[in-house]
């Protein structure tokens, strides 16, 4: 039997929106004009309510911010031609955000109760659905411990939040990316393949060390011996080698992308030969030098498709064949984008309907 929750929604009394310039939409920096939010207490998730945006209160105690339990998810919202409105795969979302909760000793969301709050919370602010070219409503869910309590110890309360942000495009055109070998993301047995507000901080530093160098982001290798490929900064990568689309495994030191499984997808719909398996700096560098290598791109939620122009190692710069042609990542691009607007059909049936 499905459970049916009941959601209040106190509207926000002066609206935002006519501040916005939907031309010019910096990524996750404006944010809509309401939030969800539900505490979990006593075992129970309960208060469901959509407020107004704003700041929330919070002890100096708590939990999240001593000893990391904090996750978090992203997807988007898509407006087609008649207006409607399509969420993106919100049910891989939820089967990753309660991944990740298990992982971090957090409590699990409900199905139910993810969806009807996303779906309503997009709702109360349809207005903010961006409908120009590459854009759209980003939708950002975070649970975080709130025990006020200096203990190591899993928090016994959690609040959950979801707002919303319209946003363009992630990248402005293709990215230079750094291949690390000294600093790590994630290793073998640790929390990689959660959506975990630890992986992130623990990335900035060698981010922001490629960065002075002139590149836009990493590539991650192993943490062992700094040998295989992992994920390329904020995203999962992908590479063109013979015309077989290859990508490192979806592993515990990897997050399991949504876009990634949807771009794997369509490759194989497409009878593209693909390969999930070990993939080394080495043979990417072969793979250069012999013309082999056609295309290098990351996949994500945020960019969709972010192609690589240039990878930089020990020192030296490989400049990748130019975007224009690249065949099958153009063509992915394109097909999630009409996919998600509506354009052609949704055989998959990825998308979720707004009512």
């Amino acid at each position: 039997m499905t459970e049916v929750y009941d959601i209040t929604i106190e509207k926000s009394k002066t609206s935002k929106l006519s501040s916005v310039d939907f031309s010019d939409l910096p990524f996750g920096r404006i944010f809509s004009d309401h939030m969800f939010t539900a505490d979990y207490v006593n075992g129970q998730w309960t208060d469901l309510k959509i407020v107004p945006f704003a700041d929330l209160q919070i002890s100096p105690a708590l939990s999240a911010l001593h000893y990391g339990q904090a996750i978090f998810e992203g997807l988007k919202a898509f407006k087609n031609s008649d207006n409607e409105i399509n969420i993106f795969r919100p049910s891989a979302n939820l089967a990753r955000l309660n991944t990740s909760a298990e992982r971090m000793c957090m409590p699990e969301m409900p199905e139910e109760l993810f969806l009807e709050a996303i779906s309503q919370l997009v709702a109360t602010d349809v207005a903010w659905v961006p409908n120009t070219p590459d854009s759209a409503l980003y939708i950002r869910p975070v649970m975080f411990a709130t025990d006020a309590y200096v203990g190591v110890h899993p928090s016994e309360s959690y609040k959950f939040v979801v707002f919303t942000c319209p946003v363009g495009p992630y990248f402005s055109g293709a990215i230079k990316v750094k291949v690390e070998t000294t600093y790590s993301r994630s290793f073998e047995g640790g929390i990689g393949f959660a959506k975990a507000a630890a992986n992130y901080g623990a990335a900035m530093y060698a981010t922001r060390k490629a960065q002075e160098e002139g590149f836009n982001q990493v590539i991650w290798t192993d943490a062992k011996e700094h040998k295989f490929i992992e994920e390329s900064g904020t995203t999962n990568v992908m590479f063109v080698i013979n015309d077989i689309l290859i990508t490192p495994p979806a592993k515990d030191t990897i997050l399991k992308g949504i876009t990634r499984d949807s771009v794997i997808t369509l490759a194989k719909d497409w009878n593209m030969k693909v390969e999930e398996r070990k993939i080394s700096i080495d043979e990417i560098i072969e793979a250069i030098e012999n013309k082999s290598l056609t295309e290098v791109f990351g996949v994500g939620t945020a960019a969709t498709v972010a192609h690589i122009s240039e990878i930089g190692y020990k020192g030296k710069n490989y400049v990748l064949p130019p975007v224009s042609e690249r065949t099958f990542s153009n063509k992915a691009l394109q097909t999630l984008n009409d996919l998600r607007i509506g354009k052609i059909e949704d055989t998959h049936h990825w998308n979720f309907s707004v009512k």
